[in-house]
């Protein structure tokens, strides 16, 4: 068995530390553009207490957050982590456009917390990050 000092262990934390800054940073971009795109202020109604609005950007955030993982896991460079994490962005926003055009009361619906669309979009939010980080396969 090969003996590892723990400066050779070390060694990984300049990588650890670039990607889990851009991980954060990418998150915080990913947050800022679907709280822009979506009508109704999740975090003000959420702090309110409304449940709806928690559940549809709980699943979006996840659906963001599961191919950001698997780009950080795959990628064979850092910019590559950086585009296929932009293409989870993209993808989480054209599944919210999806459901706004396929149900016109989508938005209305979560912000007055009915929990059923918001529910749906949730789902399918966290459905197609799962997706996303399926293909994100090189």
């Amino acid at each position: 068995m090969e003996s590892i000092t723990v400066m050779q262990s070390m060694e990984g934390l300049t990588g650890f530390f670039s990607h889990f800054l851009a991980a954060l940073l990418l998150t915080a971009l990913f947050i800022a553009v679907y709280i822009r795109v979506t009508p109704y202020p999740e975090f003000q109604l959420i702090h309110e207490g409304k449940i709806a609005p928690a559940v549809s950007f709980s699943g979006a955030f996840l659906g963001f957050i599961f191919p950001l993982a698997s780009a950080i896991i795959s990628s064979i460079s850092f910019l590559d982590m950086i585009v296929w994490s932009l293409v989870a962005l993209v993808v989480q926003i054209m599944v919210f456009f999806l459901l706004k055009a396929m149900f016109v009361n989508l938005c209305s619906d979560i912000a007055d917390n009915h929990l059923a669309p918001a529910v749906l979009l949730g789902v399918l939010s966290l459905g197609a990050g799962i997706l996303s980080a399926a293909c994100m396969t090189f």
